[in-house]
């Protein structure tokens, strides 16, 4: 099925220079370098945050009371 999708070339280069393994390891390489950007970004947002809160003068806060529940 491969053989009528791609050219002559690319097929044959495609299996004889081990062409699905280092297709999985590009994938491999992508799929951990997508999981690390959203990894950082979500920790650098949680910090951010954190640090926000401790850092927050008590007299500047909006206490503002929860809702009351209807159970």
């Amino acid at each position: 099925m491969n053989a009528l999708i791609a050219c002559t070339t690319c097929a044959k280069n495609f299996v004889d220079a081990d062409g699905p393994n280092a297709a999985s390891w590009s994938i491999m390489f992508l799929l951990v370098v997508i999981l690390g950007m959203l990894g950082s970004i979500g920790f650098f947002m949680v910090r951010i945050a954190r640090r926000e809160q401790e850092g927050l003068d008590p007299e500047l806060r909006d206490d503002v009371p929860a809702p009351a529940s209807n159970s």
